[in-house]
């Protein structure tokens, strides 16, 4: 394992902040893989994730058994990770901007096609050679006056050459489910599998650039810039697979649970051809590639998600349970105010899986309190929450 630590751009003097990046195999001799934890910095289970990802790598790598390169981010935000506010982690925003920390990456596709055009053949594994190379350039011309732009600026760096890209987050409850791009699911459906997700929300784009797509979706914005200069020119592959793991809620940090997180993400990648894994690892060969779930079940668009909002303010109690199937107008949720005593039934929206809900339970009016995600895409626009 070689450890990398990248110096972030010093916020005020006398401060230095430092992300550092676990790398194990050989750069370049084969396919890259590519794994953060807690981008949103309080979200801590990805991080206990990691933690065992990192001791099965290790063994892992001394077997000789990891193809290629895979870089692992044991913490990815340093910045969010040091914010604290009255005593409370503060990690999803960055304080000085108000910024979301996983969202507004750079968009690179017309630096990659002005340096790209004409260069392009007809083989695919050249082109794709190709434009990370030009991936990585327009990468190293990005601005990083501040803080967050540097630290944006170097987990692009270390990700956007990847074939295979998953970060890891949480919700503040919910089950475990995934966020993929609609073209990509066929490759992530197995992930699901093996992690025993009853969810992927698919979107073609999902808005506000969150860091999976920046990586994911330059591949098709940039075969659509370059059809546009040239209408002969050839399509690109999807050359990265990305997808956004969200592992249960806030609480749900337990060793079992995420040594068992650990291997199904390692039988993906051993599926993705990351890793070789032989009958004497924790991994068989019989595990390597992990059955595609129900799609007609597992996948639903994200515009189909669903939010169920407080109409007035007070203490929110659950009736019914995170995973479980509800109807159109089925009561999820009881809303009172401990004021007035005025009490409200709160209703899913659609009928769909109730698959995440708010963990402080006083809100305000106007406040989402759970997610359903029903089969239908019902929103417009932005999709993700702020």
């Amino acid at each position: 394992m070689l450890t990398r630590t990248h110096v972030l751009t010093a916020a005020s003097p006398g401060t230095r902040r430092e992300l550092t990046s676990l790398h194990f195999g050989t750069a370049a001799s084969g396919p890259k893989a590519y794994v953060q934890a807690s981008l949103h910095a309080d979200e801590v289970p990805a991080m206990l994730v990691a933690h065992h990802l990192r001791q099965r790598l290790q063994q892992l790598e001394t077997q000789g058994r990891v193809l290629g390169e895979i870089v692992l981010l044991p913490a990815a935000n340093p910045v969010g990770l040091s914010q604290r506010l009255l005593q409370q982690p503060f990690g999803r925003f960055e304080l000085g901007s108000g910024e979301n920390f996983n969202r507004h990456y750079p968009d690179l596709v017309a630096a990659v096609a002005d340096e790209v055009e004409g260069q392009l053949t007809g083989d695919a594994a050249a082109n794709i050679a190709t434009v990370r190379r030009a991936l990585r350039s327009a990468c190293a011309a990005l601005p990083a006056t501040t803080e967050l732009q540097s630290l944006r600026r170097q987990l692009l760096t270390l990700a956007v050459d990847a074939d295979t890209l998953i970060d890891l987050h949480c919700d503040n409850e919910a089950v475990l489910h995934l966020y993929t791009t609609t073209p990509l699911w066929p490759q992530v459906a197995p992930l699901a599998a093996a992690l025993g997700a009853p969810l992927t929300l698919l979107a073609t784009r999902s808005g506000d650039e969150p860091f999976d797509e920046a990586c994911s979706m330059i591949w098709s914005r940039l075969s659509e810039a370059l059809a546009e200069r040239d209408p002969d020119a050839d399509a690109l592959p999807e050359a990265c697979v990305a997808m956004t793991v969200e592992l249960r809620g806030e609480a749900d940090v337990q060793h079992d649970t995420a040594s068992n997180d650990a291997e199904a993400l390692l039988r993906y990648l051993a599926w993705r051809g990351h890793l070789r894994l032989d009958a004497d690892t924790r991994i068989d060969q019989a595990g390597a590639n992990p059955p595609a779930p129900d799609a007609t079940r597992a996948s639903r668009p994200l515009a189909g998600s669903m939010p169920v909002v407080a109409p007035h303010a007070g203490v929110w109690v659950p009736v019914a349970r995170l995973g479980d199937e509800v109807r159109a107008g089925q009561p999820v949720a009881e809303l009172i105010d401990p004021v007035s005593g005025r009490t409200s039934v709160l209703r899913s929206p659609v009928a769909g899986l109730l698959y995440a809900r708010d963990n402080r339970r006083f809100v305000q009016a106007g406040q989402r309190v759970a997610k359903v995600a029903g089969h239908q895409a019902l929103r417009q626009g932005k999709l993700l929450s702020a």
